[in-house]
């Protein structure tokens, strides 16, 4: 990062049928390989993206499938991890079914530095369909310490919900990660109004990234539509739209964009409008970042 404006990648990443571990580590390299090759510095991948490593058992139930990719999740973070360190860069992995004491999941996104550490963010709010899959709400909202400053995950669904970004804002996140999944177009329509707004209460930056694609063979991701985004206020000096990069709408790839994050910081007492420091004007309105724990990882 140079001068408080850090470079970030973005997937709309499409699901494959692999056959082994090595697919899965080869896949992984060439995506992050490629964004870093283009100066990204953070990338961000999907929502469920680690449920494609169930298309290596055949034909599979969806309970099957959650208890093996939960049981492959160390892999799979080790392949994170050493690519994180070998690039230089940070990485939010696809997230992925967990298992919990007493046999429950929750849905865990990590996201890796390139000092070798991880920080985990649970999903903390269901939709109904992962109720119906057994999902469970994760625990609180975290904040991880960076060299590219405080970064948030408020993972798809949690993203419709003000108080939970609010509280990773007031914990000093000005990077909102908002990795998703959706299997219709209001769907994902719902996750990219709501990165916008989060980033406009909140004075900083959210960035969108899709899982695209078809996956047959899969009871979980089967269908997906979605478009990676990078938004930040609609400002003067920001951006006349709130929209620093856009993705084609379910076309596999990375979409790229730079956020002035020291910029950001002069909006939130010089802009046109001051959102961030107007939220206590509100009725109602209460601090909330004590409710946040901040990880650090570098």
């Amino acid at each position: 990062m140079q001068n408080g404006v850090v470079r970030i990648a973005a997937a709309q990443y499409p699901p494959d049928r692999l056959a082994d571990l090595a697919q899965y580590r080869a896949k992984i390299a060439r995506w992050v390989g490629e964004a870093a090759a283009g100066g990204a510095e953070l990338l961000v991948f999907p929502e469920y993206g680690a449920m494609e490593w169930a298309g290596v058992l055949g034909p599979h139930t969806l309970a099957q499938s959650l208890a093996f990719v939960s049981e492959a999740m160390p892999e799979m973070d080790a392949a994170h991890r050493t690519l994180a360190q070998q690039h230089g860069v940070y990485i939010l992995a696809g997230s992925g079914p967990w298992r919990r004491e007493g046999g429950r999941f929750v849905n865990a996104a990590r996201l890796f530095a390139p000092s070798g550490a991880v920080g985990v963010q649970e999903k903390l709010i269901m939709t109904p369909f992962e109720r119906d899959w057994g999902i469970s709400g994760g625990g609180s909202a975290r904040v991880f310490e960076t060299k590219l400053g405080r970064i948030g995950v408020a993972i798809c669904y949690d993203s419709e919900f003000p108080l939970i970004v609010r509280a990773q804002v007031e914990a000093g996140a000005r990077l909102i990660l908002v990795p998703s999944c959706t299997e219709f177009r209001t769907g994902h329509n719902r996750i990219r109004a709501a990165a916008m707004a989060r980033a406009l209460e909140g004075t900083c930056a959210s960035v969108v990234a899709p899982i695209v694609g078809l996956a047959p063979w899969s009871p979980s991701i089967d269908v997906n539509v979605g478009a990676a985004g990078i938004f930040v206020p609609a400002e003067r000096g920001s951006s006349e739209t709130g929209v620093i990069a856009e993705g084609v709408p379910d076309q596999p790839g990375w979409i790229t964009g730079e956020v002035d994050l020291a910029a950001l910081e002069g909006l939130a007492t010089s802009g046109e409008m001051r959102n961030r420091g107007d939220w206590d004007a509100q009725p109602g309105a209460t601090a909330l970042g004590g409710h946040v724990e901040v990880v650090r990882l570098d």
